[in-house]
């Protein structure tokens, strides 16, 4: 993820024949319980110009799920979820997964349970069809120490938790200081996957957003098989910026796009495919958004 979203604030003949239509129908079956989505991250300018306009031309150009990335006081892009679960509706939208940041503010320290404000997400989540709630975001506040990152790791499960009761389920979604920070020598992101219950918090994998950090996603998919039911489809460049990379249509990058999301369907369980890109050497952002999900049906993704 780039800095400026930190800041807004980141597949005899007869017989031949007929075993190649057995598995191209079990594929068939496979794909069905799968879904392919955009992060509406990439159209983040568009959408505040223009959202109805924004996810008018997504839909034509054959988007069926969408995952957000503003919900500000109760609202989605200014709508509320009743009024935004509509507009999806009409277009035959979908939004099975969505970003907002659980912070500090979210839980009562002293009382041990969730501020209203949190509550409120998941509840506004869950008027919209949503089956993830994800918080892309850990304040370093929250990771200053082994025990401040501990004791906030069993909040994400409560959190998993509270997600449960409304048919939910509570994610994280990662950048890439949980592959180069450590606590207690252990890395971050190792860490987060030990102090978290596999029931409760799934990890939305950022195959792009830890390149940053020199992780590769194929070596992470395998070495927590089954841990990553949500996850961000991107590729990644090298730039002159201060991470020193920037996100790239799909498959144009160094990240082995198609063979990561390949594993992850394969090895590590995952059943949602979201793509992101948030640069665009020049091209139209939305131009960005149609080419990539030509990549990714042409990959076998629907």
């Amino acid at each position: 993820m780039n800095k400026s979203r930190r800041n807004f604030l980141k597949s005899s003949a007869l017989a031949v024949a007929g075993a190649s239509l057995l598995s191209e129908n079990l594929l068939a079956a496979k794909a069905k319980n799968e879904i392919l989505g955009v992060q509406l991250y990439c159209v983040r300018d568009e959408m505040k110009a223009d959202p109805l306009g924004t996810l008018t031309k997504l839909a034509e150009m054959g988007y069926k799920n969408v995952e957000h990335a503003n919900y500000v006081d109760r609202k989605f892009y200014g709508y509320s979820a009743k009024e935004f679960k509509k507009v999806l509706d009409d277009l035959g939208l979908k939004m099975p997964s969505g970003h907002t940041v659980m912070g500090k503010n979210h839980w009562d320290f002293a009382k041990k349970e969730f501020t209203d404000s949190w509550k409120y997400t998941i509840e506004d989540a869950a008027a919209m069809g949503q089956k993830y709630v994800i918080s892309p975001w850990l304040d370093e506040s929250l990771r200053n120490t082994y025990d401040d990152f501990v004791g906030f790791m069993e909040v994400f499960n409560k959190s998993g938790e509270l997600c449960q009761k409304s048919g939910m389920k509570f994610g994280y979604h990662n950048h890439d200081f949980e592959f180069s920070q450590k606590l207690n020598g252990q890395i971050v992101f190792d860490l987060i996957m030990q102090k978290t219950d596999q029931d409760k918090v799934v990890l939305q994998l950022d195959m792009g957003n830890m390149y940053i950090a020199g992780a590769i996603a194929l070596d992470i998919v395998n070495k927590y098989p089954g841990r990553f039911e949500n996850i961000h489809v991107k590729d990644m460049i090298k730039s002159d910026g201060e991470e020193g990379y920037e996100s790239t249509i799909l498959g144009k990058g160094l990240v082995n796009t198609k063979d990561v999301v390949d594993l992850s369907r394969k090895k590590g369980g995952t059943k949602v495919f979201i793509i992101e890109q948030e640069s665009y050497q020049g091209k139209m952002p939305i131009d960005c958004m149609k080419e990539d999900l030509g990549i990714m049906h042409k990959w076998g993704y629907k």
